[in-house]
């Protein structure tokens, strides 16, 4: 499938997480949330640390801040990975810190709900931008609940971007968005836990198609 391949058919539902405003605004919809990118860096643990935890390990939430913090997650492999942080992405795909946009940076600066948002929370997202650029500030964030763990014990593992919609008056959505046309379905929001909780989630989605769409 490329870009130039079109599709026809009746019905569409659509799960377009970082592009779910865009998708909204081209079906004729008015989106009364903005997508803003938050890159999640994480860090795998060195294999010797393999058996250091046994589950999920988070830090006590602090209801002032719009994310979880650093934890650490044994994974299916056996290996332990620690993260993310939450950085604003200068690209709505932006993977890698050097990622960038003009046209997703403009939209988001310009956006006066991510405007206010980013303003609430300037002092802890520039905490995370410096944990972010330095090393050490990061470990910091993974030391306070697994002291053992050094510098050279952080290796390299793939970002992730969170599309989290924010509304107009500069809050995250933190629950799930749905938008609809007569014959579409637009998941808009879909918050964490939205992975592991992805099949009573397409259930629901297969009721409101049965619903509205009378299949």
């Amino acid at each position: 499938m490329s870009e130039r391949d079109t599709f026809t058919g009746k019905y569409l539902i659509t799960c377009a997480g970082l592009m779910s405003d865009r998708v909204v605004r081209m079906l004729g919809l008015t989106p009364d949330f903005t997508i803003c990118p938050f890159r999640g860096e994480y860090f795998r643990l060195a294999s010797k640390h393999n058996q250091i935890v046994n589950h999920l390990i988070y830090p006590i939430p602090d209801p002032s801040m719009p994310f979880l913090g650093v934890h650490l997650t044994r994974m299916i492999d056996g290996s332990v990975t620690v993260g993310p942080n939450a950085v604003l992405a200068f690209k709505r795909e932006g993977y890698k810190k050097t990622d960038f946009s003009l046209r997703d940076t403009a939209e988001t600066l310009s956006n006066p709900g991510i405007l206010r948002l980013l303003a609430k929370n300037m002092q802890p997202g520039l905490i995370e931008l410096k944990n972010s650029l330095f090393k050490r500030g990061y470990l910091k964030e993974v030391n306070k609940y697994c002291p053992s763990i050094q510098l050279e014990d952080l290796e390299a593992y793939p970002a992730g971007v969170r599309a989290q919609a924010v509304s107009p008056d500069g809050k995250l959505i933190d629950d799930f968005k749905f938008l609809h046309t007569k014959r579409t379905i637009n998941v808009c929001n879909a918050p964490s836990p939205a992975a592991t909780s992805s099949l009573p989630i397409g259930k629901h989605i297969v009721g409101l198609a049965n619903e509205q769409f009378e299949l």
